[in-house]
């Protein structure tokens, strides 16, 4: 569209050339408009990343050694069978075996490790593995008796404690 101007050369098109310009400026304002939310976009992913990775490294350093952990249960197994089964004397042997057994349990319990207690409560899957039932007076589906000990590192099962339910 031209008009005429106070320039003296006839039609101008300087209000055309401004339109232009505005056009420009719009679409550059866009531009910055659509690459500042990109860039937040990419701000956010980027601290989201950061803490799932923090947080993956703190689980990963406090559950590192369930591995390790797990494999001493079954020392752990056999210093209680043997603790039950002693004769009931108390000499310096059993002295000695109940102390070592304390300071193990302690050493293990020091980095998170903790039995599970079930006896008279109400059997829950995550933590209760049944090997039998029984008919019972009691409600249904109470631990009646602890037939292997399980163990909580922290708040994640290491090991199911395998339970007696009633029915």
């Amino acid at each position: 569209m031209t008009k005429k101007c106070g320039s003296g050369h006839g039609t101008c098109k300087c209000s055309s050339k401004k339109s232009d310009v505005k056009i420009k400026i719009d679409e550059k304002d866009m531009k910055i408009a659509e690459l500042t939310e990109s860039l937040k976009r990419l701000q956010a992913e980027f601290e989201n990343y950061k803490r799932r990775v923090e947080k993956e490294q703190k689980d990963f350093s406090e559950y590192a050694c369930g591995d390790f952990i797990k494999k001493f249960l079954p020392v752990l197994d056999s210093f209680e069978l043997s603790l039950k089964n002693l004769d009931g004397k108390e000499t310096q042997v059993t002295k000695g075996l109940k102390l070592i057994y304390s300071q193990f349990f302690d050493v293990l319990e020091s980095f998170g490790l903790r039995k599970i207690e079930c006896v008279g409560k109400k059997f829950d899957p995550y933590s209760h593995e049944v090997l039998l039932s029984e008919k019972s007076d009691d409600d249904s589906d109470v631990v009646l008796e602890e037939l292997h000990v399980g163990y909580m590192l922290k708040d994640k099962v290491l090991r199911h404690s395998k339970v007696k339910v009633s029915k």
